[in-house]
């Protein structure tokens, strides 16, 4: 029981040692020394089988409760040395890890895209349903179905861009002598042909609204582009008005630019609607004048009127039981005058210091 040293004095060697660390490794040497293998207390503790059995119940215990004392001190002196460690990274560091990092930009609509989307929900609001048809399509439903003639200036070659690669047999309804015939296809110039397939398809009563791109042949300038975006509406069923149609784009005109917007309807021609009508909104100078309006007062916005009888005759809806109203409208020109934009291409050149404003 001499041999074995006091067991104050192994604390405090143990504790002396482990002050003196300062890294990672030292701590890592002081615990092989004293726990390891051949370690100090590891030694001590291989001498108990060596003694009485009164030795061993007395050193035994406290000999083992030295060791986990020993081993939460190693523990505790760990997670110290590696916090510091840490904390003396990230002051080296340049970059400083504190600092909330660089926030990526987040991408928004395309201001014709919320163009879009808000006069779609005014319409949907008052029950009118969305619909889409293809971008390529035949001169039947183009012109034919909509009563523009072989020689309305819109199927002039200058206005309209056919697919030359693409002229294809084309299943067209009502031919005289029940065959399939080769239909020229060319880029629809307005989203009115929906409103004909639609037509087609559902009897009525019908109410529709049909948003999407059209490409004609124009010289690009600040206010015109061979590709631009339109939306047509139709409203098909018994007892439509010319009221219904200026009620409807009265109401929608409010909605999009404010509740004091007046409007007002001026004489027309579009050969698919009889009697026609140009909707004109009342200027945002308040009526006094100014460039935007060429000192009228007033802005030209959209065309309408009533659904000719000859459409309706063409896809099988009886004229003298039902009537109704159409309406179509550029989306670019509608976002010109929301937002004050005296030039189109704009909306088209991806320029960020533009589009960020909205």
């Amino acid at each position: 029981m001499s041999s074995l040293p006091d067991l104050e004095t192994l604390r405090s060697e143990f504790q002396s040692q482990l002050e003196k660390t300062k890294t990672l490794e030292a701590l890592e040497a002081v615990k092989v020394a004293w726990l390891g293998r051949k370690g100090h207390l590891t030694t001590l503790l291989k001498q108990l089988p060596g003694m009485t059995l009164e030795e061993r119940k007395n050193y035994g215990p406290l000999y083992n409760s030295l060791k986990a004392a020993f081993e939460t001190s190693l523990t505790d002196a760990e997670r110290a040395l590696k916090k510091s460690e840490r904390s003396r990274t990230l002051e080296q560091d340049l970059l400083d890890t504190t600092l909330p990092g660089t926030p990526y930009p987040l991408g928004h609509l395309h201001p014709l895209d919320q163009v879009m989307g808000e006069l779609v929900g005014i319409f949907r609001s008052l029950g009118f349903v969305t619909t889409d048809g293809p971008e390529i399509e035949s001169e039947y439903y183009n012109f034919e179905a909509l009563n523009i003639p072989d020689n309305h200036p819109a199927r002039d070659m200058q206005d309209t861009f056919y697919l030359q690669m693409s002229r294809r047999q084309l299943p067209l309804p009502d031919l005289q002598d029940g065959q399939a015939r080769h239909e020229p296809v060319l880029l629809r110039t307005h989203t009115s042909p929906v409103q004909v397939r639609v037509m087609e398809k559902y009897p009525p009563p019908i109410a529709i609204i049909a948003p999407g791109r059209v490409y004609r042949h124009e010289a690009v300038d600040a206010s015109h582009s061979a590709v631009f975006h339109q939306i047509e509406g139709l409203l098909v069923d018994e007892g439509i008005s010319f009221a219904d149609l200026k009620g409807t784009l009265s109401h929608f005109a409010q909605a999009f630019f404010g509740p004091s917007t007046k409007t007002r309807f001026l004489p027309t021609f579009f050969p698919f609607t009889e009697p026609s009508a140009q909707m004109d909104v009342s200027c945002f100078c308040g009526g006094t004048g100014c460039r935007v309006c060429k000192n009228t007062g007033w802005l030209e916005l959209l065309g309408s009127g009533m659904v000719n009888p000859y459409v309706l005759h063409g896809v099988k809806i009886d004229p003298e039981k039902y009537s109704g109203f159409a309406f179509g409208m550029g989306v670019e020109r509608l976002a010109m005058l929301k937002y004050s934009v005296d030039d189109m291409r704009l909306f088209y050149e991806n320029d960020l210091r533009f589009l960020r404003q909205f």
